[in-house]
């Protein structure tokens, strides 16, 4: 699916005239095509299945000490990322993302989690639409069942509108695999 850019300008020109300004005053002549640039960037992970994203960044090294009972475990911390919020196009801000897997044979490449992060989170979304999106995408690509996806962020569908609550914060995990059953492993990356 690629992104019409130019239906994007023709709405977002109506969008003006509908909350009562003029499209075509100095200051928004330009507003609908900078708002179509952005759109295309912000939201390019809409334009590939989760399949896709993992064929994309599917870059993992051999690991030549892996076993059965392998209980190693990768995490990457506070990846930043932004989405919008598929309720009310509302930006969710100030998102971190930790990842962490049970290698099984093989690593990804390190700066990928965080690029799988990011191109989940440029979709319209849900917050617990997103974890559940890295996760399978790291299962894809590393081959290992044992996942896990903590999320944390504002949004401004709660900050800057309905209950205007600058302070709250959301936070969701998604478990695959042994970290849904195993409390020691959910400890070590806590």
């Amino acid at each position: 699916m690629a992104i019409d850019k130019e239906l994007i300008k023709e709405s977002v020109r109506n969008i003006l005239i509908a909350l009562g300004d003029d499209p075509d005053r100095a200051g928004l002549k330009d507003t609908p095509d900078r708002v179509a640039r952005m759109y295309e960037e912000v939201f390019e992970g809409m334009n590939y299945t989760n399949q896709q994203i993992a064929d994309m960044f599917n870059k993992t090294f051999d690991e030549d000490y892996y076993d059965e009972n392998n209980q190693d475990l990768v995490v990457v911390k506070d990846i930043e990322v932004f989405s919008y919020c598929e309720h009310h196009l509302a930006l969710m801000y100030d998102m971190k993302v930790s990842v962490a897997y049970i290698p099984k044979g093989k690593v990804i490449g390190l700066s990928k989690i965080a690029r799988i992060a990011d191109m989940a989170a440029k979709r319209l979304q849900l917050q617990e639409r997103i974890g559940n999106d890295i996760a399978e995408i790291i299962q894809l690509v590393t081959g290992s069942e044992d996942v896990a996806v903590f999320i944390e962020a504002s949004h401004s569908c709660m900050t800057a509108r309905g209950i205007k609550n600058a302070g709250a914060r959301t936070q969701t995990q998604t478990l695959r695999g042994r970290f849904k059953t195993d409390r020691d492993l959910m400890e070590r990356i806590m």
